[in-house]
């Protein structure tokens, strides 16, 4: 197996795809074609972190925070960033981070503090929007019914719930723009002309090269003409935040008090009591503040979340409750998350959770 492999595995989980647009994931140190002796998992990827994958022999650590985030210009050793990536390269080890593809993930990050929590009823807070696309193309009528089928094995037509869609629209031409050019097929320079089938399948985005590469492989036309529209629905399955319920109130003393317990953090900030139970809760691990609004909107009781400023809090304007829980503390266990999900994947070489702690804030 090889560093390849695992990434497969990963994006099964997180497409990158997903990620935000001012994000750094995917692999970032080492060659994806290395054969794998181990894999270590960790939240973030430090110079102990390296010493540790050296000790348990695992040329692979996955990251949930990129180690290489705003560039690099030099690799001089002048700052535990550089001093990270010379040491992995040294030592052969390749590093991958996930981040905010993990983050938009329906079972990532977020679902995992709702499962902390014990959260029933779970949602996406904010669903990201354009991610569904849709191919249209004409197809001989005769070879629509092998097109739709090679499609649908590489994931078109499968969105939420739904599965194999796509609707057909008989004619004669080609889609191209110019409805007097005659389609080729068969031997090169024999043309000739033949009802076709329109056919049109939704797909996720990051499919998009197995869809095209799927479309010319399976066409019999030289020049197969296709339009992708990208669609303005906001995807229920893929987003930041989630939204759950607690199975029974609690008045919030009893709440924070509880998510001290279950989250394993010392200190909770938080906005002014609202002065009702807590029942419906969003959640949005990492820096939140930007998703105050959509928790309020989502009549949300209370978001946890971290990083909050002082103004932020003003924010809850009585109708909600807001707790920084801490940075760290909020993902801390997306890496039981990451080497649970592995080990179920792969069985025949070691998924190592990390044990090292590297929360850069203490607590006096």
């Amino acid at each position: 197996m090889i560093v390849q492999d695992i990434i497969n595995y990963l994006e099964e989980l997180a497409p990158l795809a997903y990620a935000e647009d001012f994000d750094n994931v995917g692999l970032l140190v080492g060659n994806r074609n290395e054969k794998i002796t181990g894999v270590l998992v960790t939240l973030d990827t430090l110079e102990t972190v390296v010493d540790e994958a050296i000790k348990e022999n695992c040329n692979l650590i996955v990251s949930f925070h990129p180690i290489i985030f705003k560039g690099l210009k030099k690799l001089t050793g002048k700052n535990y960033v550089e001093r990270v990536v010379m040491k992995a390269i040294k030592h052969d080890i390749a590093i991958y981070s996930m981040h905010t593809a993990l983050d938009n993930a329906l079972q990532g990050v977020n679902d995992m503090i709702c499962n902390q929590l014990e959260l029933i009823n779970k949602q996406i807070l904010i669903p990201q929007s354009e991610t569904i696309k849709k191919l249209t193309t004409y197809v001989p009528k005769d070879e629509a019914e092998q097109l739709r089928t090679a499609l649908f094995n590489v994931g078109a037509g499968n969105i939420g719930n739904y599965s194999n869609c796509s609707f057909n629209v008989e004619g004669y031409g080609t889609f191209n723009g110019n409805e007097n050019t005659t389609p080729t097929k068969g031997e090169k320079g024999k043309t000739h002309t033949e009802p076709e089938t329109q056919i049109t399948v939704t797909y996720a985005k990051h499919l998009e090269s197995k869809i095209i590469k799927t479309l010319f492989e399976s066409h019999s036309y030289e020049e197969v003409a296709y339009q992708i529209t990208t669609l303005e629905n906001k995807n229920q399955n893929i987003g930041m935040g989630m939204l759950g319920e607690l199975k029974d109130p609690m008045n919030e003393s009893d709440f924070l008090n509880y998510i001290k317990t279950r989250m394993k953090t010392k200190l909770i900030r938080h906005s002014p009591f609202i002065h009702k139970p807590i029942k419906k809760v969003a959640v949005l691990g990492g820096s939140g503040s930007f998703a105050i609004e959509a928790a309020k909107a989502s009549g949300a009781d209370a978001f946890i979340t971290a990083d909050l400023k002082y103004h932020d809090f003003f924010m809850g304007e009585n109708h909600i409750l807001l707790a920084d829980i801490g940075h760290y503390e909020s993902e801390q266990f997306t890496k039981n998350l990451l080497v649970a999900y592995l080990t179920k994947k792969i069985t025949n070489f070691a998924v190592v959770l990390s044990k090292t702690t590297t929360n850069p804030v203490k607590y006096f």
